[in-house]
């Protein structure tokens, strides 16, 4: 039995809500249970200094921790005058995984950022925060259609990604810190809606995982990721 009393292909309650700030081009607040992220995407007319001329744009990604997201207080990055090697690690790879669905030549040269703020953190805080940048990313290129600055075919298809883990010699899917603190092995997948893989990091945190056992954590993923999708899909229209 897993802590949560989830089934082992389960998701935890997921919600996506839109338009939730402002000021910013593109928002979501995502909840994968009881992990919390505020994802902001802003569109900015300038490029990094390599990619000027080029007539292609850029998105790019910054990810930070409320100091009480956790049960104890961790201190702000800026006080310690540098980010986290976790936290650097993140935001690429939500940046990298975001350039993968978005024809950067149709979006021309301007860069969109894309913040992800994690409020309250319970397990898969880089998971839901590519889910829900993938929403405000997608309000944010609306907007720019809306005023004519983009036309459609700017973001071609959707991503989301979903951990899974092997937990008491068991396969499950979308791990909250009880069952990723213990687990044997963790692994996160992002995949696109059409199916395809754009990353996957496992890591046995214990022991050893069999090809079959990555087989069942791959299966796992793709049905989190559908139905993720599924949401996805019903957020934005």
């Amino acid at each position: 039995m897993r802590p949560s009393r989830r089934q082992p292909d389960e998701l935890r309650a997921i919600s996506l809500e839109r338009s939730v700030v402002k000021y910013a081009e593109g928002s979501c607040f995502v909840k994968f249970g009881d992990t919390h992220v505020l994802v902001t995407a802003t569109l900015e007319d300038r490029l990094p200094p390599w990619l000027k001329g080029q007539g292609r744009g850029w998105v790019t990604a910054e990810y930070g921790m409320l100091p009480r997201a956790t049960s104890e207080r961790t201190r702000r990055e800026a006080s310690a005058g540098k980010q986290s090697g976790r936290t650097v690690e993140i935001q690429r790879l939500i940046g990298r995984s975001l350039r993968t669905i978005v024809d950067l030549v149709a979006l021309g040269e301007r860069q969109i950022t894309v913040d992800c703020d994690v409020i309250q953190a319970d397990g898969g805080t880089r998971t839901a925060s590519i889910t829900g940048a993938w929403v405000a990313l997608n309000d944010c290129v609306t907007w720019m259609k809306t005023r004519n600055m983009v036309k459609d075919g700017v973001i071609k298809d959707h991503v989301a990604a979903v951990s899974c883990g092997i937990f008491k010699n068991v396969a499950v899917l979308d791990l909250d810190y009880a069952e990723d603190s213990e687990a044997d092995t963790d692994a996160n997948f992002v995949m696109t809606g059409s199916g395809n893989i754009i990353e996957i990091q496992g890591t046995a945190e214990k022991i050893p995982f069999s090809e079959e056992q990555f087989l069942a954590l791959l299966a796992l993923a793709r049905k989190g990721v559908g139905k993720l999708i599924d949401l996805q899909k019903l957020a934005v229209t």
